[in-house]
């Protein structure tokens, strides 16, 4: 891996060159192409390289946890996608939205869990970011925990403007991780998620 200085001099915009950027397709998502050249890590150029790259902007999830009664909230919804490898199109996820203008991660963090959960957080921290998959889509995911109320969670939501149909689930979060290991629980914001709250649970119960 290249660092962002060699023993060349040359900064990582140095490694880069762009020839071209154009977009090929723009409805609801967008998808553009990159026409660029690179540095090779054995010396010299590259030659003209071509990627499809399919921009959707950068989201939000927020993991909806409840310390003191130690469940974690999640909801279910149906992705058309996982048809492609699933048996079920029907997936367990956690609360999450895209970040619209103007709108920062905190925002959307809240705007999403009471849209998608009916909840209001007490408190909403950050955990991380990280990018979705780079080898195909710019998007960033920005990764929140919400201290919420399990007790408060229930029912159907979402937006009819959206074409949202989505049930709320709370469980334990030994149920939330043990569906992680079994497979039921595969899309990867959601075992991240997860696997984060099994490794730092303990620090929010003994804030209560």
């Amino acid at each position: 891996m290249k660092d962002n200085k060699t023993t060349e001099g040359f900064t990582a915009d140095d490694d880069f060159e762009l020839l071209s950027k154009r977009v090929l397709y723009k409805g609801f998502f967008r998808l553009d192409e990159y026409r660029f050249k690179h540095r090779l890590f054995a010396g010299g150029w590259s030659g003209e390289i071509t990627r499809e790259v399919f921009e959707r902007g950068h989201a939000v999830v927020v993991l909806p946890y409840d310390p003191i009664l130690d469940k974690v909230v999640l909801i279910e919804q149906l992705r058309v996608p996982a048809l492609a490898t699933t048996k079920s199109i029907w997936l367990l996820e956690l609360v999450a939205g895209m970040i619209e203008p103007g709108e920062s991660p905190e925002q959307v963090a809240s705007r999403e869990l009471f849209e998608e959960a009916g909840l209001i957080a007490s408190h909403i921290d950050y955990i991380n970011s990280y990018l979705v998959s780079p080898g195909g889509t710019s998007e960033r995911f920005y990764l929140y925990l919400g201290r919420v109320d399990a007790s408060q969670a229930k029912g159907l939501h979402g937006l009819d403007s959206e074409d949202e149909d989505i049930k709320v689930h709370v469980v334990s979060r030994a149920q939330a991780y043990e569906w992680v290991q079994s497979g039921r629980i595969d899309n990867a914001s959601t075992v991240l998620g997860i696997q984060w709250l099994m490794l730092n649970y303990q620090q929010y119960q003994s804030e209560n």
